[in-house]
């Protein structure tokens, strides 16, 4: 096997169908070293990463390949009755290994097998490894968790004979033991693979940080505490260089200002003077043209340096990144029932004993944490009290406005655009309102007439959340299944603030421990060996 590889990018740019320049100018190279990809929601990471698997192809310059890459999308498509082998992205090799044992002559059989004879075998030792029991290569994945079909997706890449990997957002979904198993399979590996993400415990093995942002790629050397502090050193510098270019442009602007008056006192005075003066006419006229010649020629360079001042302070604000989002939080009626939800007796369905079965009441303003491992049924709980699953027997009491967030965000469907989403659940607030609201959280006057699945991931999580916010009327019971995955930090960040804010009732299913202590959560519902858990905070 090559053990080399390189991606070179040389002046790459790329245009999104309508012409939209998503980035230009793009020169880099990316080889073995452990690296990471990062940039706020929208920037293009995912376009980025795609054309450097070769899967998309540039709109100009040119990107060069040594060595096989291999790319896993952030999104997880598992189309009804999938097989585990199609999710890895295996099957080719496992259906041909069974053709060939059955008898097959075939050379397109041995040519998809190569050299991988023991895949089967591998692909079996690495689910159990990732925690994946009682599976083959041949079990529909329909009813896996979001983190199980992560898992068997991350198992595939990783057998993968490529000496480069391209994994985009791969801790979404996971748990706690999924993202150390994770960490340990890429220290296994050792080289050869880039992270597009946001996580900060990922990012802290890898050996360099590359940033992608408007100006273009940046790239820091080292994890990413040191990207943290270089970033930061970065932006304390350019605070002070833009505000020493506006102090420069005052004082130059009264320094301007100064001489346009003399300017004019001067033309003034010039003119009075020409009015006496005892010339001929066609002196006068002469001297009239030269003076009002001079005068304009003076302005126009009085002109060019104010202008020179003002690019000063532009090209200063370039270097300070773009404002962070901000969620607004919606206004809740105060008179709401003391219990928000309860659930009596019920049997979840798609979920094996002891967690089954669950009795739950919920108090009006609590903020609850739904934890445990993956495939525990946490996901089914929250579509059970959104109303979008029956249970098996019991009964569910809602007894407010709810909203369900889950992985897929099917509160803002793919063909929808972020206006459409959030004006079908708002009649009453005007368009220029929603167009505003969007706005503030980085969707721009073209992004939200997109079709969703035009937008990067964090952007749908964006839009899909005022869907629920801006609702009329708003959520009083906000469901929200895995909220961080997709966001940015700055995003995340924003919405934080907002939960923080939100007046509502709250129930969260995250695996990120910082989120939760951020946003104040009150109870604990955790899936264990024994059955649903609740604990106070």
């Amino acid at each position: 096997m090559t053990t080399t590889v390189s991606v070179t990018l040389d002046s790459v740019a790329w245009h999104t169908p309508d012409g939209r320049c998503l980035f230009s100018d793009l020169n880099a190279q990316f080889d073995t070293r452990p690296t990471g990809l990062v940039g706020r929601n929208g920037v293009g990471k995912t376009v980025l990463a795609q054309l450097l698997a070769g899967l998309r192809e540039p709109s100009a310059g040119q990107c060069r390949r040594v060595g096989r890459v291999h790319y896993l999308a952030q999104q997880i498509a598992a189309p009804a009755g999938q097989r585990i082998a199609e999710l890895a992205a295996v099957d080719n090799v496992v259906d041909a290994l069974r053709r060939i044992e059955a008898g097959s002559t075939q050379q397109a059989d041995f040519d998809a097998v190569g050299e991988q004879w023991s895949m089967r075998e591998d692909l079996m030792q690495a689910l159990a490894a990732a925690g994946l029991h009682g599976v083959d290569v041949d079990t529909p994945v329909d009813n896996l968790s979001g983190g199980q079909r992560m898992r068997v997706a991350l198992v595939g890449a990783l057998l993968q004979p490529a000496e480069l990997l391209i994994l985009d957002e791969p801790s979404n979904h996971l748990d706690l033991a999924g993202r150390q198993w994770l960490q340990q399979q890429l220290e296994r590996r050792g080289h050869g693979y880039l992270l597009v993400s946001h996580d900060r415990l990922l990012l802290q093995h890898v050996q360099r940080i590359v940033e992608l942002s408007p100006q273009g790629l940046r790239s820091h050397g080292g994890n990413h505490e040191s990207y943290a502090q270089a970033r930061a050193a970065d932006r304390a510098a350019a605070d002070t260089l833009l505000q020493q270019r506006r102090q420069e442009r005052r004082k130059g602007e009264h320094a301007l200002q100064a001489q346009r008056q003399r300017l004019e006192q001067r033309s003034a005075r010039g003119n009075r003077e020409a009015a006496t003066a005892n010339q001929a006419p066609i002196l006068l006229g002469l001297a009239r043209q030269r003076a009002q010649a001079s005068m304009g020629k003076a302005k126009q360079q009085l002109q060019q340096r104010h202008e020179t001042l003002h690019d000063a302070v532009r090209q200063a604000q370039a270097l300070i990144d773009e404002p962070a989002p901000v969620l607004l939080p919606p206004l809740l009626e105060k008179a709401a029932p003391e219990w928000v939800a309860r659930l009596h007796q019920v049997q979840l369905p798609y979920v094996a004993e002891p967690l089954h079965a669950l009795d739950l009441a919920v108090r009006r303003g609590a903020r609850v944490a739904v934890s445990g491992v993956n495939g525990a049924g946490k996901s089914t709980l929250l579509k059970v009290l959104a109303g979008q699953l029956a249970p098996l027997s019991g009964e569910v009491q809602i007894s407010v406005p709810a909203a369900l967030l889950d992985q897929q965000l099917d509160l803002l469907p793919a063909q929808f655009s972020a206006l459409e989403g959030v004006r079908a659940r708002n009649l009453q607030m005007e368009e220029g309102e929603l167009r505003s609201r969007l706005s503030l959280l980085g969707l721009d006057a073209m992004q939200v007439q997109l079709p969703s699945a035009q937008l990067s991931g964090g952007q749908r999580v964006k839009a899909a959340l005022a869907c629920a916010l801006y609702a009329d009327p708003p959520a009083q019971l906000l469901l929200l299944d895995e909220p961080g995955n997709h966001l940015d930090l700055e995003a995340l960040a924003a919405l934080e603030a907002l939960l923080r804010q939100y007046t509502g009732t709250l129930m969260v299913v995250s695996h990120d421990e910082a989120f939760l202590q951020a946003i104040g959560i009150s109870a604990r519902l955790q899936a264990t060996a024994e059955g649903w858990q609740w604990q106070s905070a």
